[in-house]
């Protein structure tokens, strides 16, 4: 891990590229407006959103939030938006033209969901007196954590795009058949996989942070 950390970009360009990807999503939803593309316009405005998270927390909940934090989440809901938008003069989203970039941001996303419950579950144990999590336990709670989340996320894809049949509008999320479906589950498994192992090595400050916010309450 520390061989992995030391070939990751260093904090100023890891700021750089979170900028760019952010002026990036905001050019992609221009294009959606430009495009009268009400998928685009939704993905991306939800993205921009999500990418005001990490100044939001650390600002107003003083939650540590480092720049490859903020890279990690911006990433995910970038490389999501993008796949919406497609590549310039495409007539096609890189959702059904690149058969792996289904597969890759639901990973990337379930990590994200999976970091959530990691740094959650982690400042819980080491809040509360008397209780105590076994490593394996905490990674078997990721894991089930992130698959209830992905059964969630396909109801609200099946939803959504009942909603757009019977509306007759075209659906902000889609459904690939039954197939896809349980090829998202075995990705988001791999991506919570990933955080359950590893996490500790980039979340502890995160943890920690909340811990103290627990600690604080409880006084």
């Amino acid at each position: 891990m520390r061989n992995l950390a030391n070939r990751l970009p260093s904090q100023h360009r890891q700021r750089q590229l979170t900028y760019l990807m952010e002026i990036g999503l905001i050019g992609m939803l221009f294009v959606g407006i430009e495009r009268g593309n009400g998928g685009i316009v939704i993905n991306t405005a939800v993205a921009l959103l999500v990418t005001q998270l990490p100044p939001l927390l650390e600002r107003d909940y003083e939650i540590p939030m480092d720049p490859r934090l903020t890279l990690w989440i911006t990433t995910a809901v970038f490389l999501h938006a993008f796949g919406t938008v497609g590549l310039p003069g495409a007539t096609r989203t890189l959702y059904s033209q690149v058969w792996w970039w289904d597969h890759m941001t639901h990973a990337l996303s379930a990590s994200l969901v999976a970091g959530v419950g990691y740094a959650t579950v982690r400042a819980f144990d080491e809040h509360a007196e008397g209780v105590h999590l076994p490593g394996k336990f905490i990674a078997v709670f990721i894991l089930l954590f992130v698959i209830a989340f992905g059964v969630l996320w396909e109801i609200l894809e099946f939803a959504i795009a009942l909603s757009a049949q019977a509306l007759g509008t075209r659906a902000v999320l889609t459904q690939y058949g039954l197939g896809d479906t349980m090829l998202d589950f075995v990705f988001n498994s791999i991506g919570g996989l990933v955080v359950a192992l590893w996490g500790g090595a980039y979340l502890t400050d995160v943890s920690g942070a909340i811990r103290d916010r627990l600690e604080t309450r409880s006084d």
